[in-house]
């Protein structure tokens, strides 16, 4: 299929002034000219941009079970990066994945009557080009099944033999096709792993020339040290790094903003590729199993099931919750109590819990102390509840986002009434920061959203309007574009994106989807197909 954008102004991913122009496409690849007979797109009074690529979603299941993704098409997305945070779905040992599937719920919903038949990386990306998803999909070996396959849940350093068989898992999980390693330093297993585990992993990162995506292993009391930590992991090793929606968290922290840029900057300036992303909220969303310290659950789900059901137990939890700060984790809790905890999602479809989602912690306990609901909600639901927590300043998103090395993701958790990112961030960032505040030319702000992503994850054919590159385009009124969804309200679909191509193919035209499934699955080495 041909197409012609005609009459807009491109923002071709190098950041620079929108000039008028028109895009070509040929089959799945942008063109210098039309081929006859090419449909055109009306363009005129659009910006004409590269896909945009997000760089943190938790689609891994949503890309099989609703695989047209309109909650990101409608943003412009034409890329999605799975396999976040360490805690995802494949190398899967089949011991492991009923405890695996039930530690996600929280995360990445658990849809009806998805079978979970794949046990490799490589198995997992053949699903997914099977489902024929709507945008295109890059994966990341997750650190806590790499431990998971060799450790279990234990946790403790790996001997010698047990950290080279961890470089082998991690190995045949690049060689099948992610692109790169992905590490959550607040969830088990990936919190037990110090530093010079870290540093042999990314050894096999930097031989892959992929790179290491990580969620710091504090956000808040102790992100300073956990900035220096993964950089100093990335010079070491020699690879990549993208730090994960930097933030940060809890009000007594924000001061430390000027320090963690410039530990940033200075990184950079020694030759380590750094680069983060960002999603435009001063709330943020997991699972509500991050509201326990690390130890609570080793040894895996059977374990801290026991720990939350033994009273001697819950009040030691209880105790170190309620600790003051500064703590050795990230405690949710003391950045703002249950009245800045909102219960997101409930996967279980039988649960009377269920009437609580949209509700702050403080609202759904009632007369009960609310953290001793939050114990006994993760103990009837079996560790399967998600939240959103409100812990960030504006402030702190609006100078994160000036920096030319950090770019937008949505970190989109799915079902129940989710953290309105997961519908928003990308017009968001175009409506609030660059419409609203003018913080970076919107030139700049399209850059961020493209080509740094892609350069930053080794997207080969992604992030740029020019001539051979893959034909992911989208088309948006930048007077238009904005974010719909509020947190009482999360599920409504942005506005402002007329036109979206994929793989040379419209998923969106007039507004509108077409039903369209042209994704294909991105490596390092090449461009899948679909």
């Amino acid at each position: 299929m041909s197409l012609t954008l005609r009459g807009g102004l491109l923002a071709d991913g190098h950041g620079g002034p929108l000039v008028p122009g028109t895009v070509h496409t040929d089959g799945a690849h942008q063109a210098q000219t039309a081929r006859a007979g090419a449909e055109t797109l009306d363009c005129e009074g659009l910006v004409v941009a590269p896909g945009f690529i997000d760089t943190h979603t938790h689609s891994d299941l949503a890309i099989l079970a609703e695989p047209d993704l309109r909650f990101k098409t409608a943003q412009g997305v034409c890329c999605e990066v799975l396999g976040q945070d360490g805690v995802s779905v494949a190398p899967l040992r089949e011991e492991d994945v009923e405890e695996v599937r039930l530690q996600l719920a929280g995360l990445d919903g658990d849809p009806p009557d998805l079978s979970w038949d794949w046990r490799s990386v490589g198995d997992y990306l053949v699903r997914v080009r099977a489902a024929r998803p709507a945008v295109d999909a890059a994966y990341l070996v997750p650190h806590g099944q790499v431990r998971r396959a060799v450790l279990g849940m234990a946790d403790r350093r790996p001997t010698d033999l047990e950290l080279d068989r961890m470089q082998g898992v991690l190995d045949h999980g690049l060689r099948d096709g992610a692109v790169g390693l992905s590490t959550g330093l607040i969830y088990p297993p990936c919190a037990y792993a110090d530093t010079a585990e870290l540093e042999a992993l990314c050894q096999v990162v930097a031989r892959h020339d992929a790179v290491f995506v990580v969620h710091i292993r504090s956000e808040g009391d102790y992100a300073l040290e956990s900035v220096a930590e993964v950089i100093s992991v990335a010079r070491s090793a020699g690879c990549r790094l993208c730090i994960s929606h930097i933030k940060l968290a809890g009000e007594r922290n924000w001061s430390k903003l000027d320090a963690m840029v410039e530990l940033v900057r200075e990184g950079r300036a020694a030759g380590v590729r750094i680069t983060a992303d960002q999603y435009p909220y001063t709330a943020g969303s997991t699972m509500m199993g991050a509201v326990l310290p690390p130890w609570a659950h080793a040894g895996g789900h059977r374990d801290v099931m026991r720990r939350l059901a033994d009273p001697d137990e819950r009040a030691r939890l209880r105790a170190e919750i309620l600790g003051p700060p500064p703590q050795p984790w990230d405690n949710f809790w003391s950045w703002g109590g249950a009245d800045a905890i909102r219960i997101a999602d409930v996967p279980r479809t039988t649960s009377p819990h269920r009437q609580h989602v949209g509700r702050t912690l403080a609202e759904a306990a009632g007369d009960e102390d609310p953290l001793d609901f939050a114990l006994r909600l993760l103990l009837e639901e079996e560790m399967g509840v998600a939240m959103v927590a409100f812990s960030q300043s504006a402030d702190v998103v609006r100078r994160l986002y000036q920096e030319p090395w950090v770019g937008v993701c949505t970190d989109g958790l799915v079902g129940g009434r989710p953290h309105p990112r997961t519908f928003g961030a990308f017009a968001r960032a175009l409506r609030w920061l660059v419409r609203e505040e003018r913080l970076v030319e919107l030139g700049d702000a399209v850059r961020k959203m493209t080509a740094l992503p892609a350069d930053a994850f080794g997207l080969a054919g992604l992030g740029y309007l020019e001539a051979g590159m893959a034909a992911n385009v989208v088309a948006f009124d930048p007077d238009r574009i904005a974010d719909v969804g509020d947190y009482d309200d999360p599920s409504r679909l942005a506005r402002g994106v007329r036109h979206l191509v994929v793989g040379g193919q419209c998923v969106v035209r007039d507004g509108e989807a077409t039903g369209a499934r042209p994704g294909c699955v991105r490596t390092l080495a090449r461009s899948g197909a679909p």
